[in-house]
């Protein structure tokens, strides 16, 4: 079953409707551009090894521990209640590149809002940006069964921009949504990013 296509700036409820629904997999996937040609032919370029995380934030948006960004660096947040499923370094075969496990009833109170960012490793040194990427997308799957219930497709022009905002799973009268975001960022480094925050 194909879950409900989302535009930029959409917002959706998660819970509300969903009786029982208490763990989630965000699941991001994004695919290498085709290469340009250059006078010679087609141009190598290196894989873009694109990292998703997770910044776990208070009501007023802020990153008030540093166990809760979860990245390929710490794969769970101190709470357990969000892990990440490992890093994956080219976004090449189908299906989803990266995933999030979030346990909705485990999160902790003080805790609001699941910012969800991908951002490409070493960005700078390689020269590359989000113009190299096609084919984003970040959904919701009920983990009990796996069945997608929201998509995204980040379907704008990234180029020149080293970080995506991607959406945000939130808190909103004991309920959980879901806001598409679809944002860049110049950020270079998920810390980078996540220092925005503090």
């Amino acid at each position: 079953m194909a879950g409900i296509n989302l535009v930029k700036g959409q917002k959706i409820d998660l819970t509300k409707g969903n009786a029982g629904l208490a763990k989630v997999i965000v699941g991001l996937g994004w695919d290498p551009a085709e290469p340009a040609r250059g006078f010679f032919g087609v141009k190598k370029q290196a894989n873009v090894d694109c990292d998703a995380s997770a910044l776990l934030l208070s009501e007023e948006g802020k990153l008030i521990k540093k166990t809760n960004l979860v990245c390929f660096h710490n794969k769970q947040s101190a709470c357990n209640s969000v892990v990440h499923s490992g890093d994956n370094l080219t976004g090449e075969g189908d299906g989803d590149d990266e995933q999030i496990n979030v346990n909705l009833a485990a999160i902790p109170s003080d805790v609001h809002k699941v910012l969800v960012v991908v951002n490409i490793y070493d960005a700078v040194n390689r020269k590359q940006d989000f113009g190299m990427i096609k084919s984003a997308y970040i959904r919701i799957m009920n983990a009990a069964g796996n069945n997608e219930l929201i998509r995204f497709n980040l379907s704008e022009n990234y180029t020149g921009f080293t970080a995506l905002i991607c959406g945000e799973l939130y808190r909103n009268n004991g309920e959980w949504k879901f806001s598409a975001i679809g944002e860049g960022s110049h950020a270079t480094h998920i810390n980078e990013l996540a220092e925005r925050y503090i």
